[in-house]
This record gives structure tokens, C-alpha cells and sequence, in this order.
């Protein structure tokens, strides 16, 4: 019986090693995070009670700390959204874009020329007040609404492909 075995367990083993790797996704960063599958993303257009509602929850922090208020811009809006549907459809959390490097490029390729931009991301099951909160409450993501030179705003969000996880985006610029 012994001796019946060893051949399937050679075939078996020696199959594994045959086995390729799986696939490694180059554009992938250390500090990126796959939040679901990647595929068909629901992608709203920013709407402006969720404009309203980020500067609100920005000039909050920010009036608090004694800095000058931010204000909605549209522009900022769009590159959020178009982030949020990228990172959506990838199904992953990133500060880089498929075909940008980060907040500014995205800005500049709409037009809006920066002299400073910052970026917050999150993906989960949240509504646009948690994402807001959650910003305000962790010190990383509040140091970039706490910029002193930040005078615009822009916040866009999309559903991944499982229906559940939403991905959002905050771009705060100042404009050159």
C-alpha cells in the first residue's frame, strides 16, 4: 500500500511547484489597502449637499484651531470623485491612481493649478458624516485639514463592485 502512495504524492508535490506565482500588482504601495474585489464601481457626480456637508465638517476643525475657513470648489470635487471611482473599481485603497501620481497631478490634469494639495482617502461601510468624523478624529487625517494654506475643498465617493464598500475622497488645495 506504501508504495502506491509515494507516486500520487510525488505527482501532487511536484504539480505545486509547477504552479506560477500569482500575479504581483506593480502600482501596488505599502501603504495600500484591497477593501474588495476589484470590478464594476457605482459612481455618483458629486452632489452639492455632500459639498456642504465636507466643509462643514472641515471648517469645524479648522475654525477651532483658529484657521482660516475653506470653501467648496467644484474642480476639487470631480478629481475626489473620479479618485473614488478609480480606487473603487480597483477595489482598492490607494493615494495613487491608475494613471495619476497623486492628488496634485489629478487637480492640474482638471485644470485647477495648486500651489499646495493634500489628500484623504477611506474605504468601508460609511456615509459621508462617518467619513467626515473619522477624518476629523484621526491626527494624520487631520493634519491635512489643519494645512494652514488650504482654501478649497472637494469630497466625491463611489461604491465598489460588492455593493457595500464605499471609497471617498477629500482633495484640499490652494490655488497658485
Amino acid at each position: 500500500m506504501r508504495a502506491r502512495l509515494y507516486p500520487v504524492v510525488a505527482i501532487l508535490l511536484g504539480t505545486a511547484a509547477c504552479t506560477a506565482p500569482p500575479p504581483v500588482d506593480e502600482s501596488a504601495n505599502v501603504h495600500d489597502v484591497q477593501a474588495s474585489a476589484p470590478g464594476a464601481a457605482q459612481c455618483p457626480s458629486p452632489s452639492p449637499e455632500e459639498q456642504a456637508a465636507g466643509v462643514r465638517a472641515t471648517n469645524a476643525a479648522r475654525t477651532s484651531a483658529g484657521l482660516a475657513p475653506i470653501r467648496a470648489n467644484s474642480t476639487l470635487a470631480r478629481a475626489a470623485a473620479a479618485h473614488a471611482c478609480d480606487m473603487a473599481q480597483r477595489g482598492r485603497m490607494t493615494h495613487t491612481g491608475t494613471s495619476t501620481s497623486g492628488p496634485a497631478q489629478r487637480v492640474k490634469s482638471l485644470g485647477y493649478a495648486p500651489r499646495v494639495t493634500a489628500e484623504n482617502i477611506a474605504a468601508g461601510p460609511y456615509n459621508a458624516d462617518q467619513a467626515l468624523a473619522a477624518w476629523n478624529a484621526s491626527s494624520g487625517h487631520l493634519s491635512n485639514i489643519l494645512i494652514p494654506q488650504m482654501r478649497d475643498f472637494g469630497v466625491g465617493h463611489a461604491i465598489g463592485s460588492d455593493g457595500r464598500t464605499v471609497y471617498w475622497a477629500a482633495v484640499y488645495a490652494a490655488p497658485r
